[in-house]
């Protein structure tokens, strides 16, 4: 330990070559840490510590926004009412914060989300879930007393509907980021019986509001930041948001087809067009004859809700007015008009 230790020659040697100016001065040296001292200090909470950036946070809040809105189209659906979904929040806490934030009893839905690590949480809120229930067994929309209990079975299993219709629309909305497979692991009433990360671990808290009628309520999405470690690279605004329109799939095409095959349309085929004057408009008696300079051979043009789609004949069936249809035609493909 003795050659670690300057002499006290070594140690003058040093201080004179400062003030020769072989080195820098004292003053010089002072500033130079005066100058390090006012550099820009973040201060880290170590209760709340943050490890989700801004901009995997942005990208979270507006994935979820879309989320919101096509969850709350899908649970309109489901109980033939609207009901509204609007994005409160979406914040960086511990799990502890949480857990203790919410009500007991209460309807905690431990998920797992493979491929990712750990487990998710989807907690809905007594004060919303009792009125959809209320709805889903054919209730009005006058408000019921809330109740202050655990779900029973058969509640338990209309709560599944939900949360299977929460946990697709998820499922879509995370499909640019990551495929997920998403289930619903186990049921609790009281949230501080289910640990899935230490208490000082950082989650992030999605919180969607939920109105139906007058009656509100929340439901909240707890990711815990480890099961989306590998993939906040991805979570970035221009990563996963897609613009371009997508071809479409067998699937799509078999889904809208057998929505709309039932539909009413209008169809309309004109025969022909000419003018005439007002007078000979004002002057024509029954059994009067418009000549026009169509050919009679010549197709005429059936429009579907106003769209030219085919070339058809004029013709008649068994007394009544009909039309053959002779081939399907696209929109620049229509004869142009005649005088």
């Amino acid at each position: 330990m003795s050659d670690d230790v300057l002499s006290q020659a070594e140690v003058e040697s040093l201080l004179s070559a400062m003030e020769s100016g072989s080195g820098k001065s004292p003053a010089a040296a002072a500033r130079r840490a005066s100058m390090r001292t006012r550099e820009k200090v973040t201060t880290y909470d170590f209760k709340r510590p943050e490890r989700v950036g801004k901009e995997q946070m942005r990208a979270l809040q507006t994935l979820h926004e879309g989320f919101g809105r096509n969850f709350g189209a899908a649970l309109s659906a489901l109980l033939r009412g609207i009901i509204e979904v609007k994005l409160t929040s979406v914040d960086q806490l511990t799990y502890s914060e949480f857990v203790f934030s919410l009500e007991n009893p209460t309807c905690f839905n431990l998920l797992q989300a493979d491929p990712l690590e750990g487990n998710l949480i989807l907690d809905i809120n007594p004060s919303i879930l009792y009125p959809i229930i209320d709805r889903l067994l054919g209730g009005g929309h006058e408000a019921s007393p809330l109740a202050r209990r655990p779900l029973t079975e058969i509640e338990l299993r209309l709560v599944s509907r939900i949360t299977r219709l929460f946990l697709e629309e998820l499922r879509k909305a995370w499909e640019n980021i990551i495929d997920l497979s998403l289930s619903v692991v186990r049921v609790e009433s009281n949230p501080q019986l289910v640990q899935i990360v230490p208490p000082n671990e950082v989650v992030v808290l999605i919180s969607f509001e939920l109105a139906l009628g007058d009656v509100r309520g929340m439901i909240n999405l707890c990711i815990p930041y480890n099961a989306i470690e590998r993939v906040s690279s991805k979570l970035t605004s221009n990563s996963w948001v897609s613009y371009g329109q997508r071809e479409p799939t067998d699937r799509s095409v078999e889904q809208i087809s057998s929505s709309i095959s039932h539909s009413l349309v209008q169809m309309v085929v004109d025969l022909a067009e000419t003018r005439i004057t007002t007078r000979d408009l004002i002057e024509l008696k029954v059994n009067d004859i418009i000549t026009t300079q169509k050919d009679i051979r010549a197709p005429l043009v059936a429009t579907v809700q106003g769209v030219p789609k085919f070339q058809v004949s004029a013709g008649a069936i068994k007394g009544h007015k009909a039309i053959r249809v002779r081939e399907a035609i696209a929109p620049e493909e229509i004869p142009p008009e005649e005088d």
